[in-house]
């Protein structure tokens, strides 16, 4: 209790100190600005209509909010409104099988995201319904500290705070906090909450996403169209585009491998990947084990083909935690089958392997045999 006492008092200071705008000042210039300049997205409920009464959808907000987890706006659009056209409910979704959902999801990534999804959604149709404040949305699956916050404020106007990086990058910025951001992630929480406004707070959570992805963008940041400007530290101090610190950025780690492509009459062979590790739950194709090599010697390995194999080429994929390189090999049914030694072997025919729910990794892989350079 008193960690928390001290830390508020710090943030006051840091307040004070700044001569920054009142809590009440900034969130009425960030909703002015909002209304003026929102995004027009598909799961969002615009001012003018919000004024009159439209409600958010919280499934679409929910389901936004967790496409949007390490994705941009634009490559979760779509999936969105394939998910939303397939599944126009929760209680739809609910229904639906896992590896329906799984393959849908094929693309976008951190795939333990859309397992929690497919659990969600069955846990919210059997309760019938969202739970409307943040402290009960964090206990379901897949939702966290942020996406509680986001769905409670956005969905259901609870004053709670919602502190994504866009958030994080306005607050560092307009208060000059120029510390490591690991180290100050509690104080912007603390300090977003006390400007989260009791009026329209689930507008005032979006003003604050757009205003960071539009405006105080990470390289350029355009401060003349900012509201903030005249009280911005850290326009100010000239200082706005290195923040926030993130500290030194450490290299990612290499591993390379193979992966097997065995097409007979017209079937592919695949995998149904386990429900754990990397890419847990996913349609993949067999693979040799990810073995981590030193940036030295990529080019200096020669490519060993299993058997007869022919190579198709070498494609590469950023994971968050590393970078892959996969040779790609055509090869006989008996090597492709044994590679798979905890998944279970799907056979996929030929023609619809491009539509078929492989993530991103394997789609380029496929990309060497359907469309070889």
């Amino acid at each position: 209790m008193a960690g928390l006492q001290a830390q508020h008092e710090s943030v006051t200071q840091l307040l004070m100190t700044t001569g920054s705008l009142t809590a009440s000042e900034f969130s009425a210039a960030i909703l002015d600005w909002y209304d003026a300049n929102a995004r027009q997205l598909p799961w969002r409920i615009s001012p003018a209509d919000k004024a009159v009464g439209v409600c958010p959808d919280p499934y679409h907000v929910w389901l936004s909010e967790i496409m949007l987890q390490q994705t941009t706006i634009p490559h979760a659009t779509r999936y969105f409104l394939d998910f939303t056209q397939r599944w126009p409910s929760v209680e739809a979704l609910a229904a639906a099988s896992r590896d329906e959902v799984m393959n849908a999801w094929a693309g976008l990534g951190y795939y333990s995201r859309a397992r929690n999804l497919h659990a969600c959604a069955q846990i919210v149709a059997e309760m019938g319904g969202f739970p409307e404040t943040a402290k009960e949305l964090i206990k379901l699956p897949g939702i966290g500290p942020y996406t509680s916050g986001a769905i409670a404020a956005i969905a259901f106007d609870e004053a709670a705070p919602a502190v994504d990086g866009n958030v994080e990058r306005v607050t560092t910025r307009y208060l000059a906090m120029t510390r490591p951001l690991k180290e100050i992630k509690s104080e912007i929480k603390s300090i977003v909450t006390d400007w989260v406004p009791d009026e329209r707070p689930g507008d005032f959570a979006q003003a604050m996403m757009d205003l960071g992805a539009t405006v105080c963008t990470p390289k350029s940041p355009d401060c003349l169209l900012c509201p903030l400007m005249s009280s911005c530290e850290g326009r100010k101090q000239g200082i706005a585009a290195s923040l926030p610190n993130k500290g030194e950025k450490k290299a990612k780690p290499i591993r390379k491998g193979q992966v097997y492509i065995s097409v007979q009459n017209g079937v592919l062979l695949a995998e149904r990947r386990m429900d754990k590790g990397l890419l847990a739950g996913t349609l993949g194709l067999p693979t040799s084990d990810w073995v981590e090599v030193s940036a030295d010697s990529i080019d200096k390995q020669v490519h060993s083909a299993p058997g007869d194999a022919k190579h198709l080429g070498q494609v590469e994929h950023v994971f968050t935690h590393f970078r892959l390189l996969l040779d790609v090999f055509e090869v006989r049914k008996e090597i492709a089958e044994s590679a798979i030694v905890s998944g279970q072997p799907e056979y996929v025919p030929e023609l619809e392997s491009g539509t078929a729910g492989f993530p991103s990794v394997f789609r380029k892989a496929l990309n060497c045999y359907l469309s070889p350079a």
